[in-house]
């Protein structure tokens, strides 16, 4: 089906699925963490993932809370200073919980995946960030040179001069740069000004560095977004042409964020026009030959995503999408979140909890939770409809040891409906998302979760999940 036929009178259905709902980088999500769960529960998950017959490789995600201002929107877990002495003592920390989790993985499972997220991860200086490198060299089994990603957030204002070029001799491999929107009235709204030039002269440094995979992240319902504001966004993106580009939705929350509270409700674009904002970028980036890979996440035919979209080897996770097979994450600094054999855990997502942990000898672990049987199953489903797109029910069944029919009897009237507006096919052998549906991924997925009620959808006077378009 062609980006026209998709988006052919596509409203009403937006309408009627602009709901609140989980993003599913978790099943089940993180508002179902608990803090009964603690550093042995994370230890024994880590010892049967050992005794795996074939134990996975890892992935490790530093967390950089810090950041030199303040960007209104942002939900993540961030600390704003100016006191570069206050990352100096954090890398202390760092070290002390990578020395940690190394004593307890078996010395042979291959370590595939770094990835530097924040918060401001270039917050650090290249000497920093390089001290911390070396610590998980020293202490894990890296992976070969050509299957080692190494990725990291970069915010332009940050890497300027020969701040980059000292950054990719450290060896990354993946960048993310975080633009949000070029148009400078949105920026001074959000509190993020940057100029264009800047990031166009990162992106050609790091294309000259040979850098194998560059994203950009944008944000549409901003405050003093227009539909013609953010269509001259477009026009620069798609001139940069980056290797994958983040289509995020902005949740205001100010209920829950903060920060978010600077913002001026009354300068938000209205529910139309950011639906408006949403077809345009969506039919505009797949006219400039990006592949719509599901939910906010677009790629060049020829980038590692869209491949491993194409050849089933796509994975979700906290960082999004990602190519790696299926690792277990180990989640480290501040408010990280762990994904080990059946379990998730999160550290501590206060700096003075996280230290406290580590300086009693813990693992900083505050919640957490075991996946049942039910959330491996369900969350089987959730995620091979977020990657894949479709489930095989003969290998499914075969999988999990469930008739998938009978198991999710009182589901199959949910999926009847979702049938009925086009956006999935089912029939006795399989469950496919269509192309209309891949942008309904998260409605899809609900029909699943069992924790999910029906008072979530609507309740803006307290959301606890964002909207889902």
């Amino acid at each position: 089906m062609s980006a026209n036929q998709v988006l052919d009178g596509l409203e009403p259905l937006l309408k009627k699925y602009d709901v609140y709902g989980p993003r599913y980088t978790s099943y089940p999500t993180a508002l179902q963490f608990s803090d009964a769960f603690d550093q042995d529960d994370y230890l024994t998950h880590v010892v049967a993932s050992n005794d795996l017959p074939v134990p996975k490789p890892l992935s490790v995600y530093i967390h950089i809370p810090f950041c030199k201002s303040l960007c209104y929107y942002c939900g993540c877990n961030k600390i704003v200073t100016h006191k570069t002495e206050a990352a100096a003592n954090y890398l202390e920390y760092l070290v002390r919980e990578i020395d940690m989790h190394s004593q307890y993985y078996d010395g042979d499972r291959l370590l595939q995946q770094i990835h530097f997220g924040g918060g401001t991860p270039t917050y650090l200086n290249a000497r920093q960030l390089r001290e911390i490198l070396e610590v998980i060299a020293q202490r894990f089994h890296f992976g070969l040179p050509d299957s080692l990603e190494m990725g990291i957030e970069i915010d332009p204002r940050t890497v300027q001069g020969n701040a980059f070029d000292e950054l990719m001799d450290l060896g990354f491999n993946r960048i993310s740069i975080g633009i949000q929107d070029f148009d400078p009235d949105v920026q001074k709204a959000i509190n993020r000004i940057q100029d264009t030039e800047s990031i166009r002269q990162i992106m050609a440094q790091a294309r000259a560095r040979q850098v194998k995979s560059i994203s950009l992240d944008i944000i549409y319902g901003l405050p003093r977004q227009t539909r013609q504001s953010f269509n001259e966004t477009l026009d620069k993106v798609i001139e940069l042409r980056p290797d994958r580009i983040a289509l995020y939705n902005y949740a205001h929350m100010p209920q829950r964020i903060p920060s978010q509270r600077l913002i001026q409700s009354s300068e938000l674009p209205g529910a139309e026009e950011k639906m408006a904002i949403f077809l345009d970028s969506v039919h505009r980036l797949t006219e400039a030959g990006y592949l719509y890979i599901g939910m906010d996440h677009f790629a060049l035919p020829e980038d590692s995503l869209a491949l491993a979209m194409n050849n089933g080897s796509l994975q979700r996770n906290f960082q999004g999408y990602s190519t790696n097979a299926d690792c277990d994450v180990i989640g480290v600094g501040v408010s990280a979140i762990s994904r080990v054999n059946d379990s998730y855990s999160q550290n501590a997502t206060r700096l003075s909890e996280y230290r406290g942990y580590l300086d009693q000898g813990q693992f900083p672990v505050s919640k957490g939770v075991s996946l049942s049987r039910d959330d491996a199953i369900r969350g089987g489903v959730i995620h091979e409809l977020m990657c894949s797109g479709q489930i095989q029910f003969s290998e499914f069944n075969a999988r999990h040891d469930v008739f998938f029919q009978r198991y999710f009897k009182d589901e199959m009237a949910g999926i009847a409906k979702l049938a009925e507006d086009g956006l999935v096919a089912c029939d006795e052998a399989s469950l496919r998302v269509t192309d209309r549906g891949r942008l309904f991924l998260r409605n899809i997925a609900m029909t699943f979760d069992a924790y999910f009620t029906q008072s979530d959808l609507q309740n803006s006077a307290q959301p606890r999940y964002s909207k889902t378009l």
